[in-house]
């Protein structure tokens, strides 16, 4: 499974771990499915199973060579270099775009992921009444999904911990957002907003040689939550990788199904056309997170309207946003046919 990358394989690898760790961050987007179209899902499981008690033997045995070889460590390395990249670049101009140009980064998610399904379906070779039926399936479980209403933040460490667990389901199961999911367990801001400034402005303090943020006990907090997240969300790819290996050897083609209704079950989340409902508390103010911004609680989809100028503009990102994802497996495909 483990592949030979040249130089420039390495460097868009990079750039497809940035693209993951991008779409992860953005409600209704599944860093999965990148993964998927991209043509590298199967060997990221792979190496996400290389994970076991055999790894963790030759780390504390000091094989480091053998234990990196055995994770396919260069792959799954510049593949989390990418994500780390993006959390700290693409995500923040990301957060800016959808303040201000919200509509047209929505339309273009929504393209993105009209250009998966397509590209996805057309190479499935066997549409039988069995793989409609995962199909019919997964459209069920995604829409089911979207129509949940969102709980309360919960800072609770034991709690934190599962949201890592749950919330890194968008990195492996293509159509699953694992920020829609956090946004349904009430902790999307705690954990993708606050606690990621929290690192940053330490990470910032530690370079400057400040360390006064050791007193700060909500900085420290945050950081704790940071670090509980982080270990669920390890536990969490560990754990589904090994799942999502045995269902991949086992039954592929009703995987594969199921994903492919999943992901167009998904498309109400990012439908375009919707309005922000914002947290409340019981005397009726808007809640806010730690920069002073209301908390979005869920939305309010409607259909677009013709006679705006916008409209249209969201219906040309659209269109933008299925050709990034044909081109994009156009070019993956005719790179892994000159191998």
């Amino acid at each position: 499974m483990q592949q030979t990358r040249t130089l420039t394989d390495k460097f868009f690898l990079i750039l497809k771990g940035l693209a993951m760790g991008a779409a992860n961050k953005v409600p209704g987007v599944s860093g999965g499915v990148v993964a998927f179209v991209a043509g590298f899902y199967e060997e990221f499981i792979y190496s996400l199973q290389k994970i076991n008690l055999k790894a963790g033997k030759l780390l504390i045995a000091g094989r480091f060579r053998s234990f990196y070889h055995y994770i396919n460590g260069k792959f799954l390395g510049l593949l989390i270099l990418g994500m780390l990249i993006s959390y700290f670049s693409v995500s923040k101009l990301l957060d800016y775009l959808i303040v201000h140009y919200e509509l047209y980064v929505w339309s273009a998610f929504f393209g993105m992921i009209i250009g998966s399904i397509y590209y996805i379906s057309k190479d499935f070779d066997e549409w039988s009444r069995r793989s409609i039926l995962f199909v019919m399936l997964g459209i069920f479980l995604g829409v089911a999904i979207s129509m949940l209403e969102p709980a309360k933040q919960n800072d609770n460490l034991w709690f934190v911990f599962f949201c890592g667990m749950i919330g890194v389901s968008g990195m492996t199961l293509p159509g699953l957002s694992g920020s829609f999911i956090l946004i349904l367990l009430g902790n999307y801001v705690l954990l993708l907003v606050d606690s990621v400034n929290a690192l940053y402005d330490t990470l910032a303090d530690i370079i400057s040689l400040d360390f006064s943020f050791v007193s700060d006990e909500a900085r420290m907090h945050l950081l704790q939550v940071m670090i509980t997240f982080a270990a669920g969300s390890l536990a969490g790819l560990v754990s589904l990788s090994h799942l999502l290996g045995y269902v991949l050897k086992k039954y592929k083609k009703d995987t594969f199904a199921t994903i492919i209704g999943f992901i167009t079950g998904s498309l109400g989340v990012v439908w375009p056309w919707k309005d922000k409902i914002y947290k409340v508390n019981k005397n009726g103010n808007f809640l806010k997170d730690s920069h002073g911004d209301k908390i979005v609680d869920n939305y309010n989809r409607y259909l677009p309207d013709f006679e705006h100028l916008d409209t249209y503009i969201a219906m040309f990102f659209i269109l933008v946003g299925i050709f990034i994802v044909l081109g994009l497996a156009l070019y993956e495909k005719r790179a892994q046919a000159k191998k």
